[in-house]
């Protein structure tokens, strides 16, 4: 049953509101002030206030002050016989949704009710939606226990609820547009639009009208004027992934934007100012752009005010045996699966593994996996061949460990043993064969010898 609060000093029109609106099936209470209707408010939860404007003592102006100061959470209609544009508006800017005048008829009066509890009902579950979100994106869901990603944690926690402009930088895959959603839910200005903008998605002639919008006839096919993603986040936050790719004369507008808060729409002259937090992401090398004359230095400094990198994958590997049960876990929920147990053979695989696509390429690999695996637990020979190099040098060992009983060419096996144990220095040096060579305890000149002998080609620019 829905709760009203009536506040009215005249004793006729509380008991009429009341006797009438409990017909309807609502719960109503009457107070005959402001202090005491606001001392219920502070102390029960109402769905819609009637409040009454003219009262002695604390009015129904200094009631909805009170409302707003102390974010109590209700839907208030003004009832007055002073029904003056100027009361209104001070009314509507201090949060009332709706006022009806004196003497009113009471139907008016149940309808406005009913519209107030319908728009409550959507407040109530807008607030439910948004407190989800910032549930879903506390930093806690940035998963990991290695010292880069603790350290971007402790980061996000420091500057999250700021104004300043951040810049993400990673490669693609590392969880730029998760950090950026992190920041703005832990932010004042989660109650207000998230907008993404993929800078890379959209063709280079109509990006400006994406991130301006247009006036009707600014250009052909303009039939419409047009709001673009800067209106649209209007007291919120930008995203803009990709900023590297921002044509110049972009860059040019996006810069004034920063700078001075505002803009005009394509084809128009109206100035509109705009309260909006940039966050934007690349994972291009900013600064080799701006020293290449690709990317605008001025805009770059203003853009990275707070610069976060996130690591790649392969330099956190001790975080991805955690990350692989999050996705098992969260995956199998979503699919409605029982969640596979992983070998350790094929963690072993996994967290060898390189991960060019970084974390989104392992929650797409562990989707697939539970997806298509029919039994309960991943072996090796479930994963795609990719995964398996590290696993098949390593056989060589398993097989050195044990002397079957049809013997073993001895010869063969220390040789693939040899062969392994250089190319697996070669990679830890990145080809530097000095360093390779002091790995593995021999002189430049035999590692030579034996790569040359053995027809391993490996290259470094600088050995």
């Amino acid at each position: 049953m829905y709760r009203i609060l009536v506040i009215d000093d005249e004793s006729s029109i509380r008991e009429l509101l009341k006797d009438f609106l409990s017909s309807k099936d609502f719960e109503v209470v009457a107070a005959s002030n402001g202090e005491a209707g606001l001392n219920l408010l502070k102390s029960e939860k109402f769905d819609v206030l009637l409040l009454d404007l003219m009262m002695p003592g604390m009015n129904g102006l200094d009631v909805l002050r009170e409302i707003d100061s102390e974010k109590i959470d209700t839907t208030s209609i003004m009832i007055t016989a002073y029904a003056s544009v100027p009361t209104a508006v001070e009314a509507m800017k201090l949060g009332a949704f709706d006022y009806i005048t004196k003497p009113f008829v009471l139907e008016d009066v149940h309808i406005a009710v009913k519209r107030a509890i319908a728009v409550s009902r959507l407040q109530e579950e807008n607030n439910r939606l948004k407190k989800e979100l910032k549930k879903k994106f506390s930093t806690h869901k940035i998963m990991g226990n290695s010292a880069p990603i603790q350290e971007v944690i402790r980061f996000i926690e420091k500057i999250a609820d700021t104004d300043s402009t951040v810049l993400v930088t990673g490669e693609s895959g590392t969880g730029k547009e998760l950090v950026a959603k992190t920041i703005h839910y832990n932010s004042s200005r989660s109650r207000h639009p998230l907008v993404p903008l993929n800078c890379a998605a959209i063709p280079k002639d109509i990006l400006e009208s994406e991130l301006f919008g247009h006036e009707k006839g600014a250009f052909t096919g303009a039939v419409n004027t047009r709001i673009g993603r800067f209106e649209l986040a209007n007291n919120g936050t930008l995203f803009l992934d990709e900023i590297g790719e921002l044509a110049p004369s972009l860059q040019v507008k996006l810069l004034r934007v920063l700078q001075e808060k505002e803009f005009e729409r394509v084809g128009g002259i109206k100035t509109i100012k705009v309260d909006v937090r940039i966050i934007a992401a690349t994972n291009r090398d900013l600064e080799k752009a701006v020293k290449e004359g690709m990317f605008r230095e001025d805009l770059f400094y203003r853009l990275n005010v707070i610069p976060i990198h996130l690591p790649p994958l392969r330099k956190m590997r001790e975080d991805i045996p955690l990350l692989i049960e999050h996705f098992v876990a969260e995956i199998s929920k979503r699919k409605k699966k029982e969640p596979p147990e992983i070998s350790h053979e094929s963690m072993y695989c996994l967290s060898e593994y390189k991960w060019p696509g970084n974390v989104r390429e392992l929650e797409n690999l562990i989707e697939r996996l539970i997806i298509l695996k029919e039994g309960d637990k991943v072996t090796p020979d479930d994963l795609p061949e990719r995964f398996l190099e590290k696993r098949k040098a390593s056989k060589v060992f398993t097989k050195a460990q044990s002397l079957s009983s049809d013997g073993v060419d001895l010869n063969t096996m220390l040789d693939e043993i040899e062969n392994n144990m250089i190319v697996q220095a070669l990679e830890m040096s990145k080809g530097v064969k000095s360093k390779a060579a002091s790995l593995l305890g021999l002189n430049r000149t035999t590692l030579i010898e034996k790569m040359k002998k053995k027809s391993i080609d490996f290259h470094s620019k600088t050995d």
